[in-house]
């Protein structure tokens, strides 16, 4: 009876790490007033693989929110996340309401100005006290009277500090936070939200709130609590200081390169020494994985050894997946596709690699491949009750299906030299194509 209570136990402890690895720990709603600080923090949560962004909504406070709300669709639409819900004003509870509402998981909502909107949803939206497992907010101090996000609105803020749902108060990291070491640090990330965070720094370099962190240690606090202190309160709402800045510093670097879940399976990472990759591939290593990202990189590789050769389909259907992922923002295994590749090579073999790209394969369910003809290279994306079409560009089809015909035509497919032509090829395209440049996209429904 004491082995199989311990055995029992010892599951208890072995479930948490062994859980899908794929899953994030932190499902959120953004609520931002759009200071500079709020969009450097919303990067850096669009950067974490660990989170799933459901919806932003633009609220006044630094800003009015209907230049808020301009703000940050702007900013998700310069990266790439079109798809990614944001709203202000009365569209804003509603859209708080139907996220919630769709959504299975418990929710964090995170606070990055006043809480009129958190105020206003628990007040309009059935869902919020039963969905919302936390409401993370920023501000100087619990009550907070001093607070700037107080100051805005103290009548929201005294509703919300005095529901049933938990408030966690992130404080302030202080001038200087972003300083000359950590900026060249973020310098060095090939990533589109690190570049980001980069250019808002420097948009007022000549100010030193722009340096200044603050609604940045959201995001952090929601990683890292270890790295803040405390207060011994006895409510349900407690204030979080920072209390190691050098370590939230390293905390923000690891955020933004995407480092806050381990995204292989049996290897723990794609080597970055080009040797380790075949000579013909070598050269073009780093310009690719620069210039695309890690994502794309790893996927291309093991998409094309899943494929057991390399080919230009295969890669096109790399860069698809990962492109409907930026337009939702999300992460794999949480899409279902439709392919409208077919089944007969060289086009079908665009399916390997939005399986690989996206988590969906057969094996999970989520991957179809359309019998309708003609077959094109496009697929349907489906999230969140939301689908897209993804097609490659006409021209583009036509150049790399006439490109395989011919080679085709003159050596054969039993030929080691169509083959070797095939992969060189698929070296070409696979530096060329841009995945935001040789798609169109449409909203099916």
């Amino acid at each position: 009876m004491r082995r199989t209570i311990l055995s029992f136990l010892l599951l208890l402890l072995i479930i948490p790490a062994g859980a899908h690895p794929w899953k994030p720990r932190h499902y959120v709603i953004i609520d931002s007033d759009g200071g500079i600080d709020d969009l450097k923090a919303i990067c850096m949560l669009m950067a974490s693989p660990d989170v799933r962004i459901l919806a932003i909504t633009a609220s006044d406070g630094y800003h009015r929110a209907p230049v808020a709300y301009e703000k940050i669709r702007s900013l998700a639409d310069k990266l790439w996340h079109e798809g990614l819900p944001v709203a202000r004003g009365d569209d804003a509870v509603m859209l708080i309401e139907q996220t919630l509402a769709a959504e299975t998981t418990l929710v964090t909502f995170i606070a990055m100005g006043p809480l009129t909107t958190a105020r206003r949803a628990m007040e309009h939206s059935q869902q919020f006290t039963s969905k919302i497992r936390q409401v993370l907010w920023t501000n100087s101090g619990l009550p907070g009277k001093d607070g700037f996000n107080y100051k805005t609105s103290p009548d929201d803020a005294e509703q919300v500090l005095g529901a049933a749902v938990p408030v966690l108060v992130a404080g302030g990291g202080g001038e200087g936070f972003f300083d000359d070491n950590l900026i060249r640090e973020i310098g060095k990330l090939h990533t589109p939200y690190a570049a980001k965070v980069n250019a808002l720094v420097n948009s007022m370099a000549s100010h030193s709130f722009a340096n200044t962190a603050f609604d940045e240690m959201a995001p952090l606090l929601l990683h890292f609590p270890e790295l803040f202190t405390t207060t011994d309160t006895a409510n349900k709402n407690i204030y979080h200081s920072p209390s190691d800045i050098n370590g939230l510093r390293q905390a923000t670097i690891k955020i933004l390169s995407g480092e806050t879940v381990e995204r292989m399976q049996v290897i723990k990472f794609m080597p970055d020494d080009t040797s380790f990759y075949m000579p013909d591939l070598q050269p073009f290593v780093a310009e690719i994985r620069n210039r695309y990202g890690e994502d794309e990189w790893t996927s291309g590789v093991i998409g094309n050894e899943l494929h057991r050769h390399l080919g230009v389909y295969a890669i096109i259907g790399v860069k698809m997946g990962i492109r409907a992922r930026e337009y939702f923002c999300t992460g794999v295994d949480e899409m279902t596709v439709t392919t409208r590749a077919g089944s007969m090579p060289p086009l079908s073999c665009m399916n390997d690699g939005i399986q690989v790209s996206t988590g969906a394969t057969p094996g999970h369910g989520l991957l179809t491949v359309s019998t309708e003809k003609p077959s094109f290279a496009a697929a349907d994306f489906t999230y969140k009750g939301k689908t897209i079409r993804i097609t490659l560009k006409k021209e583009l089809e036509e150049k790399v299906s006439s490109e395989l015909k011919e080679i085709n035509f003159i050596y054969g497919l039993d030929s080691d030299i169509y083959w070797e032509l095939v992969r060189q090829n698929s070296i070409k395209y696979w530096l060329q194509f841009d995945r935001h440049e040789i798609f169109e996209i449409d909203v099916v429904e």
